[in-house]
């Protein structure tokens, strides 16, 4: 059963649309906040995210900004203002849909079922015997989990995506790090990809999957 998280702090739109999804088979879990959200999503999996705009205690931004930092979930986004920097601001931070209030429910339950087929299609990434489900923010390597920090993470990802691509430091830290401006050490690379590959290569002294390229940057080779 699909399951979806609602971030919602006007409680009658929330009670109409819970009401109306579970109607149409969906399992519905709400929050009314955004640190009620961040709690719900570390506690659980979800198909999808509906988060409105504004909430009291922040914005559906920040939180969106914090949710891409791990996963690739869908986000629907929801706002009383009608406004295109919002949309173009919301679809910057990577989510997936917008709609403005008020809305159709009809229209809800198609762009979540086209939501869910992007979902599906999407989430999963494998190569090498190591599978990354984008969604859940999860490795596994022939699959049993690997536990990877935030960083370690999005540093696989940026590889596997980009695999037999050479990639420099420079790039690395823009994509990984310095994506907000500041400035970060370029040795933080080499650390954290040590790491990285002792959690997933065989022999972490002799990597067979994250080259190094000397006087260039690294490479994800794929095995044949």
């Amino acid at each position: 059963m699909e399951r979806i998280l609602m971030i919602e702090d006007d409680l009658d739109l929330m009670e109409g649309v819970v009401f109306f999804l579970e109607s149409e088979g969906y399992k519905m879990d709400r929050a009314v906040s955004k640190r009620e959200g961040k709690e719900k999503l570390l506690g659980e999996n979800y198909t999808l995210i509906i988060m409105d705009c504004n909430l009291p205690d922040g914005t559906g931004f920040e939180l969106c900004r914090e949710v891409r930092e791990y996963s690739q979930i869908p986000i629907l986004m929801l706002t009383a203002r009608d406004t295109e920097m919002d949309e173009i601001k919301a679809l910057e931070l990577g989510v997936d849909d917008f709609m403005t209030k008020p809305f159709s429910l009809s229209v809800l339950k198609a762009r979540i079922k086209n939501l869910c087929r992007r979902r599906e299609n999407i989430s999963m990434i494998n190569s090498n015997g190591i599978t990354i489900d984008k969604c859940k923010g999860k490795v596994f390597k022939e699959k049993e989990e690997v536990l990877l920090s935030a960083v370690e993470y999005k540093l696989l990802v940026y590889f596997v995506e980009n695999r037999e691509q050479i990639l420099s430091k420079e790039q690395i830290l823009d994509w990984v790090w310095d994506q907000d401006g500041k400035f970060v050490d370029d040795n933080i690379v080499s650390v954290n990809i040590r790491r990285l590959r002792m959690k997933i290569e065989k022999d972490p002294s002799n990597p067979q999957f994250i080259k190094t390229v000397h006087g260039m940057g690294y490479i994800w080779r794929e095995k044949k």
